[in-house]
């Protein structure tokens, strides 16, 4: 059975006894039964190398191709309203970013539609679209344009300018009492499903490439689907969401 041994005394050096602390590791090949060591880590009074490990290289540009978008995602929430700090697991996830670059957009029928966003935009998206990926030092996402819920260049929710087939609903408050004049605790009211519309997206591009408008308008009062879209809190307290148009089951009158 053939042998290497990497040891100590096999490593010409001066004044450097601590290599007595070498250690090292051995792999048996089962081919020809060579049992091969392999220096995994040493020590030295100032200095500590390790085994090196593959770095992926670093990579300068992001381009996405078709109807696809990448946005900077916005930093979670770190403190709430009143400047309590929040632990990592109570932080909400950031549904929002600034768009960094976009695709050629796409195809429908023999026509070609642009993506609905520019880069540089302050956008608002789908809770769990796209994919998520390290680059430049921050953390993106890359999504479809579709996914993208809205322009948002304030914060205030309630500026929110949906796209595509999006309505942003201004969610009616919950009921406080049973219809017997119980009080509810926050966690046995009802969820709305009920509220008014306060803005509509220039609605779907259909097979010639051509913007369908939506039948819903701002200030309908509307009954949608009842765990559909994406919920925010407004700065004065309101509830917002925002939902596609086919989620809107009718309007109220």
């Amino acid at each position: 059975m053939a042998t290497t041994q990497l040891t100590a005394s096999s490593i010409s050096t001066r004044n450097l006894s601590s290599f007595e602390r070498l250690r090292t590791s051995s792999i048996q090949f089962p081919r020809n039964n060579a049992r091969i060591a392999i220096l995994t880590q040493w020590s030295l009074p100032s200095m500590v190398v390790k085994a090196a490990t593959v770095v992926a290289p670093k990579h300068t540009t992001v381009k996405p191709l078709g109807d696809r978008v990448l946005v900077k995602i916005k930093d979670a929430e770190e403190k709430t309203q009143g400047g309590i700090l929040l632990p990592s697991t109570a932080q909400s996830k950031p549904q929002g970013g600034e768009v960094v670059a976009i695709g050629d957009g796409k195809t429908v029928g023999k026509n070609k539609v642009d993506i609905s966003v520019k880069a540089g935009a302050q956008v608002v998206y789908s809770k769990y679209a796209g994919t998520e990926v390290e680059f430049d030092g921050s953390k993106h996402l890359i999504l479809k344009d579709e996914d993208i819920v809205g322009i948002l260049e304030t914060e205030e929710v309630k500026d929110l300018k949906p796209l595509n087939d999006r309505v942003l609903i201004k969610v009616a408050e919950a009921e406080e009492k049973t219809a017997g004049g119980l009080l509810l605790t926050e966690a046995t009211k009802d969820k709305p499903s009920i509220g008014t519309v306060i803005a509509v997206g220039p609605g779907p591009v259909d097979d010639e490439s051509n913007r369908k408008p939506l039948s819903i308008l701002p200030g309908n009062t509307v009954l949608y689907s009842k765990y559909a879209g994406n919920d925010f809190k407004g700065k004065d307290g309101s509830d917002y969401i925002a939902l596609r148009a086919s989620d809107v089951m009718a309007i109220l009158s």
